[in-house]
């Protein structure tokens, strides 16, 4: 992956979101990765919706994998958590779940400040064409991993995947009205 440039400004988190979302927002490159927020009525930037199109040439190709990011208050001085939300066969990646290993990816697993929700996309779809990994037979076109109500409370620590309706500033459940 890439290395991390050197810098010796620290831009605050919300100013760093708010450049990834105009980034995000503009389009950039060819269009293989995407993100946005997930809620427009997000104002920490915390939620992220992304796509990744599969490589050419890998199990992958053709297909359109879509993920959910999750910023939290410490981002980008620590990674985002990372689901896929399509079902897809990496080996970063919990076959439970869909939640992206730290340990076995190494970008999070290193992390420096200055990558951004762009290299984790890049990065992720480089991981789709590695050799241990461009093979893999994929699961069903259309198949999702299970959103966290269908999986139950007691699968997966809250502090890896936030559960949905729970603001994460609060850290207090939010009613279908205030989500919006």
């Amino acid at each position: 992956f890439p290395p991390a440039p050197m810098s010796n400004v620290v831009v605050p988190r919300n100013f760093r979101l708010l450049e990834e979302l105009e980034k995000g927002e503009r389009g950039f490159g060819d269009g293989t990765v995407t993100y946005g927020l997930d809620d427009t009525d997000d104002i920490m930037m915390s939620n992220w919706i992304c796509t990744i199109l599969g490589p050419p040439n890998t199990a992958f190709d053709g297909r359109i994998c879509t993920l959910k990011i999750f910023c939290g208050e410490n981002y980008p001085d620590h990674p985002p958590t990372i689901r896929f939300v399509t079902r897809v066969n990496l080996s970063s990646v919990n076959k439970q779940t869909g939640v992206v290993d730290a340990r076995s990816f190494p970008i999070l697993g290193s992390w420096h400040r200055e990558y951004t929700i762009e290299t984790i996309l890049n990065e992720l779809r480089r991981e789709m064409s590695a050799p241990y990994n461009r093979k893999l037979p994929q699961p069903p076109e259309g198949s999702l991993f299970p959103t966290r109500q269908e999986r139950g409370p007691h699968r997966i620590p809250e502090e890896v995947v936030p559960e949905e309706g729970i603001c994460t500033t609060t850290n207090k459940r939010q009613s279908p009205s205030q989500k919006k």
